[in-house]
């Protein structure tokens, strides 16, 4: 098990502190640094622990910052994986890679050493976020995909981008922003990896650890993907992600339209795509009405057309779903949260990553060809 957090915020020093840390500051620098998270030591604070001033940064879960690469590629994690093999002599260790090297290195060697599943799951968070609570929903995401038996993740790349800390509706505009630089970010990351997978399996002595990877993207999380999308050219995307999981989208419902040039490439990146929607979604109905000059948003409204992608793109609808695991005034009002607040949405989300066909997932009414509704109880 692994999880790392994979962010463009700024890094800083606290005060009597030797080591980096990743800022609260809303502000992004140009690429990711990578960090993982340290749940061996992690010890559940009690709540008057989470009352105190000081509950923030490590102390709310520990993380440890990779250093930079030494030397940009992989030929490096090439050759441990080949030294480690007593296949190729060599000086060089896993302490010697640095970044995306060496999460890609640890990542290989966890998902290869097993036949069982060993998925990970790349989840990009949405609208006001700071990096405590962040950190906070690294610890909720941890219970929910790796604790959980029903879930066939076991590891989880956590996309941190500086987000306002703020609920005031004009931080919105700001975190649009700062999501749109975000998937620039991410749109090299995925470079970097279809790079890696290039360099690492042209190798015949190295065998494709046969798990999946997953993509989740929450509310405005969905404009960092986005973003990442506009950037990537359609003859260079390959096929690496298995299930990709729209939650709550804060984007246009013409995303997958050909004019917008963005989402309409997910088909060639994932081999199925759910929209999870919910047309009581409180939050997507004033991101419309104040901040999108009335334009129907995906997590509500649905896609305008998906015609041509039906046989790829599911619709799941969730109006109808309980808030049975959080019931407060946020999540019984707001319907934004469907993921973490229904365990109907999660056991329809278990499934799908498990792989089940789309049209014998349980507690689902079956629309039409590629629409879903999830039954109320």
């Amino acid at each position: 098990m692994a999880v790392y957090i994979l962010s463009n915020r700024k890094i800083i020093r606290h005060k009597n502190e030797t080591i980096d840390s990743f800022s609260n500051d809303e502000y992004s620098i140009p690429n990711f640094r990578i960090a993982k998270c340290d749940f061996d030591n992690y010890i559940e604070p009690t709540s008057q622990a989470k009352k105190k001033k000081d509950y923030t940064n490590r102390n709310i879960l520990n993380y440890k910052l990779f250093s930079e690469p030494e030397k940009q590629g992989y030929e490096d994690v090439l050759e441990v994986l080949l030294s480690e093999k007593k296949i190729k002599k060599s000086k060089l260790t896993a302490d010697n890679l640095g970044g995306t090297q060496r999460m890609f290195y640890e990542l290989y060697k966890n998902m290869s050493s097993t036949k069982l599943r060993s998925d990970v799951l790349i989840f990009i968070h949405g609208y006001a976020y700071d990096f405590d609570d962040e950190l906070k929903a690294i610890i909720d995401l941890k219970k929910l995909f790796i604790d959980n038996p029903e879930s066939p993740v076991e590891h989880i790349l956590f996309v941190s981008w500086p987000a306002s800390s703020s609920l005031v509706p004009l931080t919105y505009f700001d975190d649009k922003a700062s999501s749109i630089n975000s998937g620039t970010s991410l749109m090299r990351l995925f470079y970097f990896y279809t790079q890696f997978l290039k360099d690492i399996f042209s190798n015949r002595d190295l065998a494709p650890c046969n798990q999946r990877i997953h993509l989740m993207a929450h509310s405005l999380g969905n404009r960092v993907l986005q973003s990442m999308l506009y950037s990537l050219k359609s003859e260079n995307i390959l096929r690496v992600i298995d299930q990709v999981l729209l939650l709550n989208a804060d984007v246009t419902y013409k995303v997958f339209d050909d004019s917008e040039d963005s989402f309409n490439k997910l088909p060639l990146l994932a081999n199925r795509v759910s929209i999870y929607l919910n047309r009581k979604d409180t939050v997507l109905a004033i991101s419309q009405f104040t901040k999108n000059i009335l334009t129907p948003r995906l997590g509500k409204n649905g896609p305008s057309d998906i015609q041509k992608f039906k046989d790829i793109v599911s619709i799941i609808d969730c109006t109808f779903i309980e808030n049975d695991l959080k019931n407060t005034l946020k999540f019984e009002l707001g319907n934004h949260w469907g993921y973490l607040s229904s365990s109907q949405v999660q056991n329809d989300i278990f499934q799908t990553l498990n792989g089940v066909d789309r049209n014998l997932i349980i507690n689902r009414i079956n629309n039409s060809e590629n629409v879903f509704t999830i039954m109320s109880k």
